[in-house]
C-alpha cells in the first residue's frame, strides 16, 4: 500500500517517551513537529536525551499526576506509558486501563490517538498465527496482560462515546538499538545463560526492527478512526526464536542454550494480514535488522564484512 509522508506541523504528545518504543518515534516526529515527551524523568539523563532529540520533556507520572497539567490541544497522541505489573493488580489496572481512558478523554480533540496494547493478551492457539479476533487468555504475566484487555475495553468505550479517532496496536516483538526481546536473548547467550522457551516448538515470532516500528507507529496515528482500529503490530516475516538465536550465535561466535519448560511464555506468533492492509509491510528483513542491532549494541563483536552498515 502507499504510505503517507510523516506528519508535519502537528502538536504531538508521546507518553513513556524515554522508552525503547516511544523514544525513536518521538525523535523521528520531532524533526517536523512540536513533540511533547511525557515520562517520569527520574533520571536526569532521560530529560537530556529527550531535549537533545528536539523533544519537549515533561515530567509526568500517568498513574498519579493530574491530566490538567497537560495541554488539551494535541493533534495526535501516542500513548506508550505503562505499568508493567510488578506491583499489585489494582495499581496495574488503575494505570493501564482507567488512566488510559482518562488521558484519551482529556485529549479528545486529537485527530488520532494510539493506545499501545500487547500481543500477550491472546490465549495460545497452538501452531498458527494469532488474529485480532482471537480471544484473550491466561498469560505468563496476568496482571499486565489482563490490565491491557481492560484498557482496550475502556479506551474503546471512551472513543466511541466521544467519537475520538483511536488505533489500538497490539505490540508483539520489537527490537533494535534501544533493545527488545532479541537483544535480551543475545545478552543471555553472551553470558552463557540458558534461554527458556515453550516446548511447543518452533517458538515463532514476527520481530519488528526500529526503523519499521517507527514508520508503522506514525502510520497508526494517521489511520485512527471511530470505531477504533485494532491491529497486530509486528514484522512481516516469521522466524522462530530457535532460528534467530542460532543466527545471532553465528554473528557473535556463541552457541545458544535452550531450556524448554511449560512455564515459559507461549510463542507469540501474530497474523499480520490486517496490518499489511492498513499500515503496510515492514522493510527491514530480520537478518539485516539483527545485524544492525548487534553492531549498535555490541561494537566489540566483529561482524562479517558483508554485514550492512548501521543506518
Amino acid at each position: 500500500m502507499q504510505r503517507s509522508k510523516a506528519l508535519r506541523g502537528q502538536k504531538i504528545l508521546i507518553t513513556g517517551a524515554s522508552g525503547k518504543i516511544a523514544f525513536p518515534i518521538a525523535r523521528k516526529l520531532a524533526a517536523d513537529n512540536e513533540v511533547w515527551g511525557a515520562a517520569r524523568l527520574r533520571d536526569p539523563a532521560d530529560r537530556d536525551k529527550l531535549t537533545a532529540a528536539g523533544i519537549t520533556p515533561i515530567a509526568f507520572d500517568v498513574s498519579t499526576d493530574d491530566f490538567s497539567r497537560l495541554p488539551d490541544d494535541f493533534t495526535y497522541v501516542f500513548h506508550a506509558a505503562v505499568d508493567p505489573g510488578a506491583r499489585d493488580w489494582a495499581h496495574c489496572l488503575h494505570t493501564n486501563a482507567q488512566r488510559s481512558g482518562d488521558l484519551l478523554y482529556h485529549c479528545r480533540a486529537a485527530k488520532g490517538f494510539v493506545f499501545c496494547s500487547t500481543g500477550s493478551i491472546y490465549a495460545y492457539q497452538g501452531q498458527r498465527p494469532l488474529t485480532e479476533d482471537d480471544p484473550p487468555g491466561v498469560p505468563l504475566r496476568p496482571n499486565y496482560s489482563f490490565s491491557k484487555v481492560a484498557a482496550e475495553a475502556v479506551c474503546t468505550w471512551v472513543a466511541k462515546a466521544h467519537r475520538i479517532p483511536l488505533t489500538i496496536i497490539r505490540i508483539c516483538s520489537t527490537y533494535g538499538p534501544e533493545g527488545g526481546a532479541p537483544a535480551d536473548r543475545l545478552d543471555m547467550m553472551l553470558a552463557h545463560k540458558p534461554i527458556r522457551l515453550h516446548p511447543d516448538t518452533p517458538n515463532n515470532y514476527n520481530p519488528i526492527y526500529e526503523d519499521d516500528y517507527v514508520e508503522l507507529g506514525i502510520r497508526a496515528m494517521e489511520v485512527a478512526d471511530t470505531p477504533p482500529v485494532v491491529v497486530n503490530w509486528a514484522g512481516s516475516e516469521t522466524v522462530s526464536v530457535e532460528d534467530y538465536c542460532a543466527y545471532l550465535g553465528e554473528l557473535a561466535g556463541v552457541t545458544p542454550i535452550f531450556e524448554y519448560s511449560p512455564d515459559a511464555h507461549t510463542p507469540l506468533w501474530p497474523d499480520v494480514t490486517h496490518m499489511h492492509e492498513i499500515l503496510g509491510r515492514t522493510k527491514v528483513s530480520w537478518r539485516e535488522g539483527f545485524q544492525r542491532m548487534v553492531a549498535s549494541r555490541h561494537p566489540e563483536i566483529t561482524l562479517p564484512s558483508t554485514t550492512p552498515a548501521v543506518r
